[in-house]
């Protein structure tokens, strides 16, 4: 736009400085796991599992909206991510809970979450809205305005902040979010002050309800008088 104000000064005769901005970064919005599954429960079907898909791949909206029945693998439960801005495309595990979220998906179209012959932008953001309605009334109902402030692309950045708290692994976050510039994952790594961790702790016996803690995303961390122990950030 500026440039075309210049233009149109100079065609007048009249000096022109270029106006500066300088913007102003901030660190987005992290809300709790508990939250985001707790907006999901109250989600509609679609809505839900297309936010669990984000939540668990770290996708872009653009991403996670382009997803075709092609790209899900169930035997091998991984989901192949097509890039969008210049990222890089990836293949990602995804729960067993996400899968079956997938299967109650009606299988009428190529795509997985829209029509193909309608605009994908303006299906998009109809979908987006959608869900800001949905989202409004279940934190209005749960008496928690944070939850009011969950996107999908909130989302995604829970899933790398998480997941770099995790494992530590700044490229590992790199290659899962797409990113080909590593300052842009960076910003991950001081979202969430973990001095002060808070866990939720359950108990297994057998394997089975081990595996099972695993997919809901528990870790791991040792076995007292042969009963294993997990935990998982609130």
């Amino acid at each position: 736009m500026a440039i075309y104000l210049a233009k149109f000064y100079k065609f007048l005769g009249i000096h022109f400085d270029k106006p500066r901005y300088n913007r102003i970064d901030k660190l987005p919005f992290i809300p709790t796991e508990g939250e985001i599954d707790a907006l999901i429960a109250g989600l509609g079907k679609k809505s839900a599992t297309f936010l669990q898909l984000i939540k668990e791949t770290g996708a872009r909206p653009g991403e996670a909206w382009a997803l075709k029945w092609i790209d899900i693998d169930p035997q091998s439960t991984t989901v192949t991510i097509t890039p969008e801005k210049g990222s890089r495309p990836r293949k990602l595990k995804m729960s067993n809970q996400l899968l079956a979220m997938l299967n109650t998906l009606p299988r009428e179209w190529t795509m997985v979450f829209h029509r193909p012959d309608i605009d994908p932008i303006d299906s998009l953001e109809w979908f987006r809205r959608t869900f800001l309605n949905q989202r409004r009334e279940i934190a209005k109902k749960l008496q928690n305005p944070r939850m009011d402030r969950i996107s999908f692309k909130t989302s995604r950045h829970w899933k790398a902040t998480m997941l770099y708290a995790k494992t530590k692994d700044i490229l590992l976050v790199m290659r899962t979010l797409g990113h080909k510039n590593i300052n842009n994952t960076l910003v991950y790594t001081h979202l969430v002050d973990f001095q002060n961790d808070d866990y939720v702790c359950k108990t297994a016996r057998t394997v089975d309800k081990g595996k099972r803690l695993v997919e809901a995303g528990f870790e791991y961390v040792t076995e007292i008088e042969e009963v294993q122990l997990f935990r998982k950030r609130k």
